[in-house]
């Protein structure tokens, strides 16, 4: 018969013993290359303990400290791997977080070698909005600069700024100052006067940058051409050959109707052949362009190009003049953000709509959250030693246009070029 066992105690059963966990697989040779390399990357292990000696060969330590360096001026310190795929082998894509970006790209292991690095290159790196930063802590960060910086971020109807830093004071452009020249054009274009695909032959030759100075002389070279190259890779010569068909009181007029407070700070407007001659003419040259009359000058710059005519300066005698640091950033083309937002409202209304494709062709915005935000995101940027210029015309989900612009100058010392970008990026990943 059955016992009842209802209400009865009953003893407990014996516990039994947790069943075996299974031990964590060890670590992939790429898992742990991949954590050594952000380890690198935050200063916590040399170089020389990572990396094959093939590719320390190719990219020294010291260069590889520097590099790290500036990624972390631009995005702050590595954190962590996000990314590894495929995890086993000997190569994979590598996804590394930094602070502020996300940094994306190719690890190679080398067998032979201990499975050192001997390959490892960020293809894409992200920027990331920062957590609670605000419009008066960016200013705050280009106040604290050294050397004289400038900014405006604002709608282009007149909204109110974002941020304003300096909005009227004018700095030196480099090669933002093309900005003119290819608002010049097409307006030229949008009346009629000159068509984007109209040939010239070319006929001036500067420095580089760019790719035109290397074209031999008398090439066939549309309008379109000569300023899509000024535009996404700042050729020179291609700004050259536009300032020569437009002619220099083109420009200066554009200047001064498109509302910049003071187009005489330009005069003479300078072609980037002159202004390198200039930088890279002895002291008694560069001192009575100076102190001259703006006759004066314009005569001393047409003697000092004649004179290189007779004798060329060769390209290393002008990057000898840049070699030592800023040279005379007083010879150069000079704005205000204020004049550069004049402009770009200008150019909506007067200039044709290639302009705009043409400034789109080299964005200057990285990330997927930014391209989200502005649908259209057109720039020209500026730089040499003790000059730097970053400018953008943006328009938003809305259809509403805005301007950034930032402006550094420093005589005393070359910039870094990646903490202007870095704020550049936090001011693109604002919410608005």
């Amino acid at each position: 018969m059955a016992l009842a066992t209802a209400g009865l105690p009953c003893a407990p059963l014996a516990a039994q013993p947790d069943a075996e966990r299974p031990a964590p697989a060890p670590q992939t040779a790429l898992e742990q290359r991949s954590e050594q390399v952000v380890a690198v990357l935050r200063g916590e292990q040399a170089p020389e303990d990572l990396f094959s000696k093939e590719f320390l060969a190719a990219v020294p330590a010291a260069q590889l400290k520097a590099l790290n360096a500036s990624l972390a001026s631009q995005f702050g310190e590595a954190v962590e791997v996000t990314k590894l795929d495929p995890r086993e082998g000997t190569s994979a894509i590598l996804e590394i977080r930094f602070e502020r970006g996300l940094a994306k790209g190719p690890i190679v292991l080398d067998p032979a070698q201990d499975n050192r690095v001997s390959g490892l290159r960020f293809t894409q790196i992200e920027p990331l909005a920062v957590a609670d930063d605000t419009p008066a802590r960016i200013t705050a960060d280009l106040a604290a600069l050294p050397g004289s910086v400038n900014a405006w971020f604002a709608p282009l109807d007149g909204g109110a700024p974002v941020i304003s830093l300096g909005a009227d004071q004018p700095l030196a452009l480099g090669s933002a100052f093309k900005l003119y020249v290819l608002a010049a054009l097409a307006e030229d274009v949008k009346v009629g006067r000159r068509k984007w695909s109209d040939v010239v032959p070319l006929t001036e030759k500067s420095y580089p940058s760019g790719q035109l100075q290397d074209w031999p002389k008398g090439a066939p070279v549309t309008l379109h051409t000569l300023a899509s190259l000024m535009i996404a890779i700042s050729d020179n010569t291609a700004t050259d050959q536009l300032i020569t068909v437009l002619g220099k009181k083109r420009i200066l007029k554009l200047m001064k109707e498109s509302g910049h407070h003071n187009p005489a700070l330009n005069t003479p407007f300078l072609t980037t052949r002159e202004l390198f001659l200039l930088k890279a003419s002895d002291d008694m040259t560069i001192s009575s362009w100076r102190s001259g009359s703006v006759t004066e000058r314009a005569a001393t710059t047409a003697a000092n190009v004649a004179e290189s005519m007779v004798e060329p300066v060769p390209l290393e005698d002008v990057n000898a003049a840049f070699g030592n640091g800023p040279k005379a950033i007083d010879i150069e083309w000079f704005a205000s953000p204020a004049d550069l937002a004049r402009l770009f409202a200008h150019m909506r209304r007067t200039a044709d709509p290639g302009a705009f494709d043409i400034l789109a062709i080299n964005p200057s915005a990285n990330g997927e959250t930014i391209r989200a935000s502005w649908p259209y995101i057109g720039f020209k940027g500026g730089s040499e030693p003790g000059v730097l210029n970053y400018t953008w015309l943006l328009t938003d989900t809305a259809g509403r246009d805005w301007v950034l612009t930032l402006g550094w100058n420093n005589p005393e010392a070359v910039l870094d070029e990646g903490k202007l970008n870095a704020i550049a990026q936090r001011i693109l990943l604002l919410p608005r």
